[in-house]
């Protein structure tokens, strides 16, 4: 059976009538990007796919509020990132804040984090503590304001920039031991 792809303005004036068949059509053609948005800040699968279907929700109880500011897809994926951090902060984690004064700065060494591949770079972010994880993808992925992620997480904008620094230091000393280089002879 050949699925039907409809346009974002069709799907968007579909959805925002309520129609069923155009909800599920959005859910068809736009599932498999947001799944990925969700993953990247939930510990596993099972709660990616529970803040997806709790995004897609909102989605649809909201679609009468999209302006048009920026693309439809766009605004359904700060949708599923805001929904991942409720969930997060719901489901009260701690979260592994490293106090300003304990946090240390990265002198810029040049590392190219491109040279590992995208999935490997995906499971390492996975492996970060929760408070890191959300804090990395929130700046270097969606290109959220420190400002912004204090907010978003009730933490002060110096516990987001530790973590992000911790999260950076932690991220480039798995990279270098899953490529063997040697601590002692790495420059940098």
């Amino acid at each position: 059976m050949k699925l039907t792809q409809y346009s974002i303005d069709e799907l968007l004036d579909g959805c925002k009538a309520g129609n069923r068949k155009m909800q599920e059509a959005l859910y068809k053609q736009t599932s498999s990007k947001m799944l990925a948005v969700c993953a990247r800040y939930a510990k596993d699968n099972m709660e990616a796919e529970d803040v997806l279907q709790l995004g897609y929700i909102k989605v649809f109880q909201k679609v009468k509020e999209y302006r048009g500011d920026g693309s439809f897809e766009g605004w359904i994926r700060r949708i599923m990132v805001n929904t991942a951090i409720e969930s997060y902060r719901k489901n009260l984690r701690m979260m592994n804040v490293v106090p300003i004064e304990d946090a240390y700065e990265q002198p810029s060494t040049g590392f190219d984090f491109s040279r590992l591949g995208m999935q490997e770079l995906m499971k390492l972010i996975q492996n970060l503590a929760d408070g890191y994880r959300i804090v990395f993808n929130m700046y270097i992925i969606e290109g959220f304001s420190h400002k912004e992620i204090a907010a978003a997480l009730g933490i002060s904008e110096g516990a987001s920039k530790s973590q992000l620094s911790r999260a950076r230091a932690i991220l480039k000393e798995q990279i270098i031991k899953l490529e063997g280089i040697n601590y002692a002879t790495y420059t940098g």
